[in-house]
């Protein structure tokens, strides 16, 4: 990521035990696997819409 980039802060909050296969992916693809967990990523839309995905999981931390 260069320094002009904005980023945004995820933490999962919620468990994906009896979850979708899919919901789970997303939140390997966010980089969280753990309640607690916290990933930093770039804020682009394709990651926006992931977040969305997992809304009831994730939570936006802010900076």
């Amino acid at each position: 990521m260069s320094n002009n980039t904005k980023t945004i802060t995820v933490e999962q909050v919620g468990s994906p035990i009896r979850r979708p296969v899919e919901q789970r992916a997303t939140l390997v693809g966010l980089g969280l696997n753990k309640i607690g967990r916290q990933s930093t990523l770039e804020d682009t839309p394709a990651v926006r819409g992931m977040i969305q995905k997992v809304r009831h999981l994730v939570r936006v931390v802010e900076a």
